[in-house]
């Protein structure tokens, strides 16, 4: 389970392994405004990302002493994007935790992959392939437009108000007391979202941003 950062909002980060999920992350850093040191080992991937990022270095990230070369100690943030080789992306990680880098991130292809990572001691493990799975899954029923898991057991969707909801208030409908979900937002046709009130008349064709426990909104949301 990934647990809160610490991390101030602008702090450099490194991230090791410039496959598709690590290039993503990078890049998205960069827009964010933190200052980025991406690793290789491949000096073509290097090479092609070398004017992407403020630093970019070919270096051996299962080689301890490789990252201490290249300063990995002085980060407080890593982000490991090593899936398809099990133990590199493993004594990577191990890596960054023995020079002490606060938060090491990792992206996991399976659940064996992440379960030995949070034994070895990464802050945070991630796996982008199931979780993309997960939402596209719902949004294909065509009950929501948009749905997000977390590792608590808790969601957000995006959906079309249900019948039980529609053209009455919240308090009226009385979503969170009957099926456990509540409100956060509400969309007519045209206008952007507001934040839901007691008093916010939904009416038909309205959409709506739903949070709680994932199986009270799926159940929720497949009433649409």
């Amino acid at each position: 389970m990934a647990k809160q950062s610490d991390t101030a909002p602008n702090a450099p980060v490194i991230v090791l392994g410039l496959g598709r999920f690590g290039t993503s992350v990078a890049r998205s850093l960069v827009h964010l405004g933190h200052e980025v040191l991406a690793v290789d080992e491949r000096p073509e991937i290097v090479q092609r990302y070398a004017s992407d990022f403020t630093h970019v270095v070919a270096a051996d990230t299962t080689d301890t002493e490789a990252l201490r070369q290249i300063g990995a100690e002085q980060f407080d943030v890593a982000v490991v994007g090593i899936g398809t080789d099990l133990e590199a992306s493993v004594l990577t990680v191990l890596g960054l935790l023995d020079l002490g880098v606060k938060e090491v991130w990792a992206k996991a292809i399976s659940g064996k992959h992440a379960a030995i990572l949070e034994r070895v001691g990464a802050t945070h493990v991630v796996r982008p392939e199931s979780q993309m799975g997960k939402r596209v899954a719902h949004l294909v029923t065509g009950t929501m437009t948009d749905f997000i898991e977390f590792d608590d057991g808790f969601a957000i969707a995006r959906t079309k108000a249900p019948v039980c909801t529609a053209d009455r208030t919240l308090t009226d409908s009385a979503v969170r007391q009957k099926y456990g979900v509540t409100i956060v937002g509400v969309k007519s046709r045209g206008q952007d979202f507001t934040y839901a009130q007691a008093d916010t008349f939904v009416t038909d064709g309205d959409e709506l941003i739903v949070s709680g426990p994932t199986s009270k909104v799926e159940a929720y949301c497949a009433l649409s």
